[in-house]
């Protein structure tokens, strides 16, 4: 019976691989890109690792890899929900199925895959690395299999214990931050890679040894041993593979057992909680402004905690943001001047602000009946928005600031960041009124199809427009900087900053307010196609 639902297991998975490539040729296409790049890239790993062997400190590099390699196995689930629909065990609950042949079924059909095929391929270049002699190439392939299974088992118990998250709204959410996690994981490999380079791979022995011991870094460090001759320790480590491989799976069972027979109150339990904070009053929103100006507020700072795409566009600026500043600064390549990045990342949510609203436009072009209603809106958006890049990029400027050590700078830098976000705020308040695009719902895509056009023009036109309405204050910070004694006045940049920032805020939400009241249906229509 357990062979038999195995079986029908792997031919599902491979069943639903093969219908998703032929719901459309893009998707075929994107496939199948993946899929060569990943293999590819698997193939250049081997090739790396087999290249590394006889290294000095190779055996510590390949257990920090394996390391990685099960975090990431362990965090795809819940960054990449949707990737394998075989995640999902609660759409199996209908069926007579009990845990044990299911838990088998389920591992064995894990295995399937580009994900599986390229971890094998970077534990089996791991093995010849660090493996000498007939023996330690036969532990070698035990070592490789077991740690093969608790990635794969990790990923299962991973998404089984949370599948009631990820198949909720912040579950998705969660999903939509994925472009982050991958942003962050770039600057943090890069910035390992160069302190390896200036240092050498004997930097990593000290966590190579505590790794060494963790799961499924043993199984790898379990080869290592029987090529020193230690076959106790060889043992143990395989040992700790094994026991963590069985703990994974009883586990992921007992987490099977409750989804398959508890009923699922998280609908219940949401609407309670929304009681609650109905009867609890609006909280923060009670400090916000009166009248229209409160609302139009209160409605685009919902729109950043709610909507996916709103929410994903903000965190990724407010990350990138601090990332690149920051980084550089902590990599000694740094300026100070870098922190304006920040407020430039930033400025750029100011830009398509009717494209969020989508077809429901129609409601807030209800209430606008004149330029000054539309001004009122306008200036609403641009206050919520302050509300989170003023203080962030203020944040972002000291942090840089304390790195590099270059104090006397930061009056001028603060100035011309406030400046720029200014200007930013004026520039996207006229390319809303005048380069709205839609924001399809559904999908990665955030401009729709026949839009790209106008999605270019209202961003890169609107930051060069920016970048000349800022000029006067850069070539003020420049005067200052090259005339004699000019640096000790450097200081009064940061309130002219802010007051130009401020003054050209209003001049370009004055000039936007008109051409938004007269371009209300040509907007709706441009923001309802997606």
């Amino acid at each position: 019976m357990s062979t038999d639902v195995t079986g029908v297991f792997v031919r599902l998975k491979l069943s639903l691989l093969r219908n998703g490539l032929r719901q459309s040729g893009g998707r075929r296409a994107a496939w199948i890109a993946s899929a060569v790049v990943a293999l590819l890239f698997a193939a250049l790993q081997l090739l790396g690792l087999i290249l590394l062997r006889g290294t000095a400190h190779a055996d510590a590099l390949v257990v920090l890899l394996v390391a990685v390699l099960a975090l990431g196995w362990a965090v795809m689930p819940l960054f990449f929900p949707g990737g394998d629909e075989t995640l999902d065990p609660t759409r199996l609950v209908m069926l007579p199925l009990r845990p044990r042949p299911l838990v088998r079924a389920l591992l064995v059909a894990s295995l399937v895959g580009i994900g599986p095929l390229f971890t094998l391929c970077l534990l089996t270049g791991s093995v010849i690395a660090v493996a000498r002699g007939a023996a330690a190439y036969a532990v070698g392939v035990v070592a490789v299999v077991l740690a093969l299974l608790v990635c794969v088992a990790l990923a299962r118990a991973v998404a089984a214990a949370n599948i009631r998250l990820l198949t909720s709204r912040k579950g998705r959410d969660l999903a939509v931050l994925s472009g982050l996690v991958v942003a962050i994981g770039a600057q943090v490999v890069n910035f390992a890679a160069q302190r390896l380079g200036s240092a050498g791979l004997g930097r990593l022995d000290p966590l190579a040894d505590v790794l060494r011991w963790v799961p499924p870094g043993s199984a790898i460090g379990a080869v290592r041993s029987v090529s020193e001759g230690s076959y106790g320790a060889a043992a143990l480590q395989l040992g700790l593979s094994a026991l963590a491989l069985a703990a994974l799976i009883v586990v992921w069972a007992r987490h099977l057992t409750r989804l398959m027979t508890a009923p699922d109150g998280s609908t219940l339990q949401a609407a309670g909680d929304g009681a609650v904070r109905e009867k609890g009053g609006r909280g923060p929103a009670r400090l916000l402004p009166a009248g229209r100006t409160g609302t139009v507020m209160e409605r685009s700072l919902r729109y950043v905690w709610r909507d996916p795409k709103t929410k994903a566009a903000w965190v990724t600026s407010l990350a990138i943001g601090l990332i690149v500043p920051v980084f550089n600064a902590v990599q000694g390549s740094g300026s100070i001047y870098f922190a304006c990045f920040a407020a430039g990342m930033l400025g750029i949510q100011m830009y398509n602000q009717f494209g969020q609203d989508t077809s429901a436009f129609w409601m807030v072009a209800m209430t606008i009946s004149s330029p000054r209603d539309a001004y009122v809106e306008l200036r609403g958006r641009a206050l919520a928005l302050l509300l989170i890049t003023l203080p962030y990029a203020t944040l972002v400027t000291v942090v840089t600031t304390a790195l590099i050590g270059d104090w006397h700078r930061l009056p001028e830098v603060l100035g011309l960041s406030f400046a720029l976000l200014g200007a930013m705020l004026a520039t996207g308040a006229w390319s809303s009124a005048r380069f709205p695009y839609s924001i399809p719902q559904e999908g990665h895509k955030n401009v729709a199809p026949g839009q790209a056009g106008l999605a270019w023009i209202s961003i890169f036109g609107g930051m060069v427009a920016a970048a000349l309405l800022c000029a006067p204050v850069i070539a003020a910070v420049i005067w200052l900087r090259l005339s004699e004694g000019g640096a000790d006045w450097t200081w009064l940049l940061l309130p002219a900053g802010a007051a130009y920032g401020a003054a050209i805020t209003v001049l370009g939400l004055r000039l936007a307010a008109p051409r938004t009241a007269a371009r209300l249906p040509e907007i709706l229509a441009a923001v309802s196609k997606g």
